[in-house]
């Protein structure tokens, strides 16, 4: 079963040696996504809630790349640099999502300057 890279120009071009998605038979693993638009490589928001909207709107973009959606999510983790922003990103977060909602993991760690949350996907598919 071949791994298979999956790309899209709607999402931001990573910027070192990864691909934005990698689907290996039934699973697709999206790589960490920032509030980065894709067309100007500029950082879409100053907040948590306006970054963490572009970022899912970026693994959005990867999973529908891949022919999968977030209903097709298992797992996602969420990377904050302050603990602080936990509500605000949740709140977002929850403008995307539906029941039954995914399991999620949420840590902080330290970012890119201006980079305040990251998320990447774990996603099971169809055949």
């Amino acid at each position: 079963m071949p791994k298979i890279e999956i790309h899209t120009e709607s999402a931001p071009k990573p910027i070192a040696k990864f691909s934005q998605g990698v689907r290996k038979g039934n699973i697709l693993q999206v790589a960490g996504q920032v509030a980065f638009d894709a067309e100007t490589g500029s950082i879409v928001g100053d907040t948590v809630k306006e970054q963490t909207a572009q970022t899912l709107r970026n693994v959005a973009a990867v999973l529908a790349a891949a022919g999968a959606s977030f209903d097709d999510v298992v797992m996602l983790r969420v990377y904050l640099t302050d603990t602080a922003h936990f509500g605000e990103m949740n709140d977002a977060y929850g403008e995307f999502m539906t029941e039954p909602y995914s399991a999620r993991t949420t840590v902080y760690v330290g970012l890119p300057a201006g980079l305040l949350v990251e998320i990447d996907a774990l996603a099971v598919l169809g055949d």
